[in-house]
Order: structure tokens, then C-alpha cells, then sequence
């Protein structure tokens, strides 16, 4: 009877024991998935966090140029039809110690140390890249304030001072003023924030004319092409003393050297099969990154970036905006008209 009842037992128990072992792999599957699901939403969360938002529109207004009227997309295509112009901005913060470090100072405040409208065609298949010298001359508008407020008119105003006495909203206004073309988006990076994407990206690979030697940026560069990392890309962003004249427009020539670079960089990176680094990038990019307020989401970053992937380097032009010296200093420009209203004139 003893042998007969382990006997039965042993029948009753060993499909039970069966049973258990796919109901365990599910949960173990089921705890995964939760697991990954809740991983994928703080790293959504995470991202989406990281980026500074300013209300520009609410700010400005209605009185502003008119949107570009873009051609429409064609049926089949998933890429939005319409142009868009965005004010690019690079800080020149020294807010945190990084910026402090990379900037070479520990003064207060910021300024708008490189300045680009993009213009992203319609079908986003082409892109124009302007420079704004840094130092020219312009009539500054009188503009918003946090405190309810608003900035007197300024004459004969340095183009990168509206960023410092006026934020994001000032910037927008002055390009908008001198260019009489609406800016649809705003993006922002600070010295740390550049870096530390172009390190993300494994460097960038840039060629130089002439040799290099800036104890202002603290770059040292023989002519030739070099592999940089993020603080001497940055360094080279920052060169103007170390070549040429000494003046801002030297600079912007190495600035487009690196936009081109930057692009190809990008080209290369298979990140959409490689998540961690499509992670490290995305993470490195919004954590020193503001926009208005119609891009401060990673769901509108990530839309706008879907729309550029059949954008090549090659298919992206860069210009200065025409200047010529300013009557009042010689060490400033003033925008060289009717050459300058022209190249406004086309993207909008």
C-alpha cells in the first residue's frame, strides 16, 4: 500500500512539476518585459527632461515675418512638406564648473558666441547653413523681459549681445529684425553640451589650410588633417586669433569646417542598430540643449530628426552672411546690402 500510494503520488505530481516549468519562464518573460518597459520609460522620461524649454512664440508674439511657405510633400512621402528656418545658437556660458573650464573664464552671464539660420528646404533634402558674424553691427529691438518688462532699442549694437541682455527671445527678435525671415525653431548648446556630444560621436575628422596657434582657445594645430576630440573641436570652434586676420570671420570658416564635420561623423554612425549608443548620444545632446517650446520634447526632436535622414553633408551649403567693415569701427561689420537682403530674401 506504502509502495502504491508513492506510486500514485509520484503520477499525480510529475505534470504538475511539468506545468510549472513554462508557467515560470512566462512570468521570468513577463518580468523582463516589465522590467524593459520600465527601463524604456525612464530613459524616455530621462531624456525628455533633460531638455530647457522657452516659450519664444508666446513671448513674441504675432507681430513676426510670416511663416515660409514650403511646396507640399508628395503622397507617398512621409517627410514633412514644409521649409523650416531654425536660429542655431552656441553659448558661450560659464554657468557649471565644465563651462567655466572649457570657456577659459569664470565671468557671469553668456552670450551668443556662434550664431547659424538653417534652412531646411521643403522634402528636407537640402539645407542651407548662414553665419551671422558675431561682431557685426545691427539695430537691437526692443525686446521681452522675464520680469514683465522690456530692453530699450539699441543702435549700432553688437549682434551677440542681444543673447546676453535678452535670453533665447532677444536672439530670435534681432535675427528676425535684421533678416525680416521667421524663425520656426530654436536650438541651443552650450561649450560643455558641444563637447560632450562630440565625444558621444567618437570625435570629428576636420582639415586645416594653415597651422594653428591660439593662446586665447589654447589650440595648437599644424595645417593637415586631424581626428579631434570634443575639447579641441571645441578649442577650434573657438579659434579667431590663431588664423587669418584675428577676426571673427576666420572663425566661422573653421565653425562650418566642423557643422560639415559633424555631419559626416553622424553619417557613419550606425546607431540606429547600436541602442546604447543611440542612447549615449541622445543623452549627451539633450542634457545641454534648449529649444522653444515646440521642440523641447525628445517625441518633436526625434520627429525632426526622422525628417533629415535623407539629408547628406554634401547636400548641405554654408555662407556667411555678406558684411563689410563698419564705417563707425573697422573692427566691426555691418550686413553689405543689397547682397545680404538677397540671401535673406531666398529662404523665405
Amino acid at each position: 500500500m506504502f509502495l502504491g500510494v508513492t506510486e500514485r503520488d509520484g503520477e499525480g505530481e510529475a505534470p504538475r512539476r511539468r506545468s510549472q516549468v513554462p508557467r515560470t519562464a512566462a512570468l521570468v518573460l513577463a518580468g523582463a518585459l516589465v522590467l524593459g518597459a520600465a527601463a524604456a520609460g525612464w530613459a524616455y522620461w530621462h531624456l525628455d527632461h533633460n531638455i530647457t524649454g522657452v516659450d519664444i512664440d508666446r513671448a513674441l508674439g504675432d507681430d513676426r515675418p510670416p511663416r515660409p511657405l514650403g511646396a507640399p510633400a508628395p503622397a507617398d512621402s512621409a517627410l514633412p512638406g514644409e521649409a523650416l528656418n531654425i536660429l542655431v545658437l552656441g553659448s558661450d556660458s560659464r554657468s557649471g564648473a565644465e563651462n567655466r573650464r572649457l570657456g577659459g573664464g569664470d565671468s557671469t552671464g553668456a552670450r551668443s558666441d556662434t550664431a547659424m539660420v538653417v534652412h531646411l528646404d521643403a522634402g528636407r533634402t537640402a539645407a542651407t547653413v548662414v553665419s551671422i558674424p558675431r561682431d557685426t553691427l545691427v539695430t537691437r529691438p526692443s525686446c521681452p523681459t522675464p520680469s514683465g518688462g522690456s530692453t530699450a532699442v539699441a543702435y549700432g549694437s553688437m549682434f551677440n549681445s542681444a543673447y546676453e541682455v535678452g535670453g533665447p527671445v532677444c536672439a530670435v527678435k534681432t535675427v528676425e529684425a535684421m533678416t525680416n525671415v521667421r524663425m520656426d525653431h530654436y536650438l541651443e548648446l552650450d561649450f560643455s553640451g558641444f563637447a560632450r556630444l562630440v565625444d558621444a560621436l567618437g570625435g570629428v575628422t576636420v582639415t586645416t589650410e594653415e597651422d594653428i596657434s591660439d593662446d586665447d582657445s589654447h589650440l595648437r594645430l599644424k595645417a593637415g588633417t586631424h581626428h579631434l576630440d570634443g575639447d579641441r573641436a571645441l578649442a577650434l570652434a573657438r579659434t579667431r586669433h590663431g588664423i587669418g586676420d584675428g577676426s571673427d570671420l576666420g572663425r566661422i570658416g573653421l565653425q562650418q569646417k566642423l557643422v560639415k564635420a559633424l555631419l559626416e561623423q553622424i553619417a557613419v554612425q550606425d546607431l540606429l542598430t547600436d541602442p546604447a549608443g543611440l542612447y549615449r548620444v541622445a543623452d549627451t545632446v539633450t542634457a545641454g540643449l534648449t529649444t522653444d517650446t515646440g521642440l523641447d520634447s525628445l517625441a518633436e526632436l526625434t520627429r525632426l530628426g526622422r525628417s533629415l535622414q535623407g539629408l547628406s553633408a554634401g547636400a548641405v551649403r554654408t555662407v556667411t552672411m555678406p558684411v563689410v567693415p563698419a564705417p563707425s569701427d573697422p573692427n566691426r561689420v555691418v550686413a553689405d546690402e543689397p547682397e545680404a537682403g538677397k540671401l535673406w530674401q531666398s529662404l523665405r
